[in-house]
């Protein structure tokens, strides 16, 4: 619709070319002209820094809810990302911004889940008159909808319609419209994460820096000079009614706790504002609490001439240990998103994309950004580099090394019309691929996604903490003030001898230490990234072992699996199925009987249906065919097209076979069931060689022609090598391994056998495998299903955990928990042995969480003083508190070290 500017007098215009060119035209109402739908809800990707607890995390959620126009926010502790879904036309981005730093912390935006909105780093664009002139280049592009110019950031966003124009024409236009002096490139929002992790650990290093180097000397003057004659000389000096020591450390620390420790006054501020506590709050009130005892102690000094104990050096040294502790923190949390750097350094930096001409010659090549490639470039790919997107090779012979995506070390051979997979690496000679799938649809980008999407999930076991973090803090101010209550109390009856404190202390001064080291030693954070931590760990050790892990809830049912459901065909089995025999029963040439089966299954999609085809087509052409594989392919679809006969109304009967017209007579292709379905006799010696077949594995197809029994042909589908020894090594984890199959039973029994399954479940429709789980389930088990199959999502959706082989289809890999990618049994294990190992991980992680500070809390408030004399001065109190959240990650960390079980060790064989 285009505004019209010029009145009346153009609409009539407008109407009556209309009418000349012989079409009726009115003026519609404006209630009549169809409004723009509202935007679809976005899911957005924020970086949020300044948590520290599970308490930051409730607090950034909760605000985010109550903004109008959120549909749904998810803030992770341990990624320091927030995933919010948002409707663009009510809430922007940047008020998402706003909303999070009005909470008290760091937000930035990282990416966007609108398809068509690109944001450009820019280089040459300094000033407004820059910013002008990319404007006017922007301006006379076709195909952008809107575009924002950030000179500060020096960044592009831009809108655009990707059916008009490509992301590799607009960096183009951007570059000859300034005669090179503008450039631009795509934003990689993963490489702006690791930046802002990489600044943020710099930060936090400055800051920890900066306070050891003031509060090395605080604790010099207090600990070490006063044995140094001289020095304690000089220190003693008169500065007006000051000491000079005290006055040096007076100024000293009032940096530190000003002005170092200004980022926890702030964040203690905003969580207060918003009605929730947190680790900063419990920093801010024992490190204020030592340093206005100190500044009162030595104004106190100063005009009485009485000299109280001063404790300038708690508050410092507290901050300081606390900054060491979050810089070993962030290093350590860098540690644990490792997988994810991995993956994305998969990604080669540029692709090498092949020129044509007008007639479709090559005429040359151009190196450039391999996030500007687009679907149909062909682009060259030379031995020893990656290769830039998924594709299918149009020119070449080589092989690639798939590892880092499906797990198999063996290298794949690829030719001409074989598939790639961006990431991939290869290995000898050239080749030139099409690309197919590119940015966020390619294998690589999919299986990062599906990393990240489990990091930012919050198993069921995080409600604990989060439970714990939103009364912790008021239980320890309300535990601090009782230490003091106590102690004061009772050191005023004359309940402890006086000798426990030095004669230049009092009861009160005594007092508020024990206080000061309960609020300084008590730690949130360790609770809050017991669970996330080791969920981010466990999630990348998944995919480096082909293992994807849709979130933290699927990672914490899978260790309690009772059952697991395999389906047969495609799971159990290679799912190649092979026609081993055809025999006919009436009248009918061999060689027509398979024409027949083959015109009638060519409408088919099921595995069977192609083994049929693939059949047919070798008996009557085998060495009839030209040696290229090229010529092969051609001739095939030549023949095919000539050969098979005409089938009318077909339709397929679930779980039952097909049926057709050839010839105007009924074909039916399929089981007993649909043949007695149609009065279809099956005569006795038919029979027996089916019922040979079935006992032998082999599923048995039978064929009837114009309502009369002709032939039936046994097909066999290999079992995958590794699944007898992954249902036994199943067993001896404790779990009861169960087969489901739309086969017959013979068949499902003799495969059953093969591979030591017991509990079969054959001759099941589609419908009915998701009621098989549900009856499994009515016991409160565990159910776990392994599917390929359009017909196994219902069944994997309805599971407590469902896992997808990874050579299956997008369906069924849509429904699972788990995807499998190398489309290998063994993974199976993998899966739940990983889970295992995972939540035993995080029990300890609870288990030193809770411990230290059930144990840390009554020390410091002076427990053992009575009988022991010991006592944890506050600066102490900061490092072990600094250190516990330290220990809970570097405890996750340790599942880096995860090995997958080896089947020998599983089943407890010994090899010699």
């Amino acid at each position: 619709m285009y505004l019209l500017e010029n009145g009346n007098e153009m609409v009539e215009d407008i109407i009556e070319a209309i009418e000349d060119a012989g079409f009726d035209a009115e003026i519609l109402p404006d209630s009549a002209v169809p409004q723009p739908k509202s935007q679809k809800t976005l899911s957005a990707q924020f970086r949020i820094g300044g948590m520290t607890c599970a308490n930051c995390v409730n607090s950034v959620e909760g605000i985010l809810r109550k903004q109008p126009g959120i549909k749904g926010a998810v803030v992770a502790l341990a990624t320091s990302l927030g995933e919010v879904e948002y409707d663009p036309s009510t809430i922007s981005k940047d008020e998402i911004v706003q909303a999070i730093e009005d909470a008290g912390f760091e937000a930035a935006f990282l990416q966007s889940s609108e398809q068509d909105k690109i944001l450009l780093g820019l280089t040459g664009v300094h000033t407004e008159r820059d910013a002008d002139v990319l404007h006017d280049i922007l301006k006379k592009m076709d195909g952008l909808r809107q575009f924002a110019v950030n000179t500060t950031l020096s960044e592009v966003e831009i809108v655009f319609d990707p059916e008009a124009v490509g992301l590799r024409s607009i960096v183009d236009t951007i570059e000859m419209g300034s005669n090179g002096r503008f450039k631009s490139h795509v934003q990689n929002p993963y490489s702006r994460g690791a930046s802002n992790d990489a600044h943020e650990a710099s930060k936090m290093l400055h800051l920890l820096r900066s306070s050891l180097f003031l509060s090395i000397p605080v604790f010099f003057i207090r600990m070490i000079c006063p044995s140094i004659p001289f020095i304690s000389t000089l220190l003693l000096r008169h500065c007006g009614p000051f000491h000079m020591g005290d006055l040096v450390n007076w100024i000293l620390v009032s940096i530190v706790q000003f002005v170092i420790g200004k980022r926890f006054y702030v964040a203690a501020y905003r969580a207060l504002r918003h009605g929730s506590t947190n680790m900063d709050v419990l920093v801010v009130l024992g490190t204020t609490a030592s340093y206005v005892y100190s500044v009162c102690a030595l104004l106190y000094g100063a005009f009485t001439g009485f000299q109280p104990p001063i404790y300038f050096e708690t508050s410092a040294m507290i901050i300081t240990f606390v900054l060491f502790g979050k810089y070993l923190e962030v290093l350590a949390k860098g540690k644990t998103s490792d997988a994810i750097k991995k993956l994305v350094e998969l990604v080669p930096a540029t692709a090498i994309l092949l020129l044509k001409d007008k007639e479709g010659k090559y005429v040359g090549e151009r190196e450039i950004d391999a996030l500007l490639v687009q679907p149909g470039d062909v682009l060259k790919v030379l031995p020893g580099s990656k290769v830039p997107s998924d594709g299918v090779v149009v020119w070449g012979t080589s092989h690639i090394n798939e590892s880092m995506i499906t797990g198999e070390s063996a290298p794949m051979p690829k030719e001409v019309s074989s598939v790639v997979i961006g990431g991939t690496i290869n290995l000898q000679g050239i080749l030139h691929i099409q690309a197919t799938k590119v940015g966020s649809g390619t294998v690589l980008s999919q299986i990062i996604s599906l990393v990240e999407t489990a990091q930012m999930s919050k198993a069921p076991i995080q409600k604990f903490a989060d439970y714990v973090a939103s009364i912790f803090v008021p239980i320890v101010i309300s535990l601090s003030i009782l230490t003091f209550s106590v102690w004061f109390l009772c050191g005023s009856l004359g309940a402890y001898p006086h000798s426990w404190f030095d004669g230049t202390s009092n009861c009160f001064v005594f007092s508020l230490m024990f206080s000061i080291s309960v609020v300084v030693i008590a730690c949130p954070c360790a609770l809050g990234l017991a669970t996330p931590t080791a969920v981010m760990v466990a999630t990348g050790i998944g995919a480096n072992h082909g293992v994807l892990v849709k979130g933290g809830d699927a990672l914490e049912r899978a260790q309690n699996v009772n059952y697991v459901i395999f389906d047969k065909t495609g799971t159990l089995t290679q799912g190649k199925a092979v026609v081993t025999t055809a025999k006919v029963f009436s009248g009918m040439d061999l060689g027509d009987f398979l024409t027949l089966v083959a015109s009638a299954e060519a409408s088919s999609e099921h595995p069977l249906a192609k083994a049929v085809l693939e059949y047919a087509f070798h008996f009557h052409f085998f060495g009839k065919l030209p040696s290229s594989k090229d010529g092969i392919e051609q001739r095939k679809e030549q023949i095919l097209s000539q050969w098979l006969l005409e089938a009318e109304d077909f339709s397929a009967v679930p779980g039952k076979g097909v049926q057709c017209l050839i010839n105007e007579k009924k074909v039916l292709i399929g089981n007993r069931a649909l043949m007695n379905e149609n009065g279809v006799s099956v005569p006795p010696e038919a029979e027996s060689f089916l019922v040979d077949l079935e006992l032998n594995a082999k599923t048995g197809v039978l064929v009837a022609y114009d309502s009369s029994f002709v032939g039936l042909m046994g097909i066999a589908d290999p079992l995958k090598r590794e699944a007898a020894v992954v249902v036994e090594g199943l067993k001896k984890m404790g779990i009861h391994p169960v087969m489901l199959t739309g086969d017959n039973w013979r068949t499902a029994q003799a495969v059953a056998k093969e591979v030591g399954i017991e509990d079969v479940r054959a001759e099941v429709m589609p419908a009915g495998k998701a009621d098989v789980v549900r009856s499994l389930q009515k016991d409160g088990s565990i159910v776990a299903m392994v599917g390929d199959g359009i017909n196994d999502s219902p069944a994997l959706a309805a599971a407590d955990v469902g896992m997808a082989i990874g050579g299956g289809t997008d369906i069924a890999i849509e429904a699972a928990d788990y995807v499998l990618v190398r489309n290998n049994l063994e993974d199976v294990i993998t899966a739940i042995d990983l889970s295992r190992k995972t939540f035993n991980r995080i029990r300890w992680n609870y288990f030193f969480a809770m411990a230290y500070n059930v144990v840390a809390i009554p020390v410091a408030a002076g427990a053992l003083f009575p009988l022991t004399g010991l006592q944890m001065p506050p600066w102490l109190a900061g490092a072990c508190m600094a250190f516990s959240s330290v220990s809970v990650v570097c405890s996750s960390l340790l599942l880096r070290r995860y090995r997958k079980p080896r089947l020998t060790t599983v089943l407890q064989i010994t090899v010699e």
